[in-house]
């Protein structure tokens, strides 16, 4: 391979790694909301209501679990 295809693609590459660098680099970040920040339109709750219902297992997903577990396990 001639050296300036080769700087051609060294090139090319470092400016794609830079564009992605950059990309992530601009990506907004992680924000918690306060109920001062949300002003008036929609309340934040204080307590999730959860409905206390009967739970009953379901044994198709635990009999796949188990299935999926077992093919996990090494041969011998």
């Amino acid at each position: 391979m001639k050296l300036e295809i080769a700087r051609a693609l060294f090139l090319v590459g470092a400016l794609g790694v830079t564009t992605v660098a950059v990309a992530a680099w601009e990506q907004p970040r992680l924000t918690v909301f306060s109920q001062a920040e949300v002003g008036g339109g929609c309340p934040l709750p204080r307590v999730a209501k959860v409905e206390q219902g009967a739970v009953a297992p379901d044994h198709d997903l635990l009999l796949f679990l188990f299935g999926m577990r077992q093919g996990l396990r090494p041969f011998g």
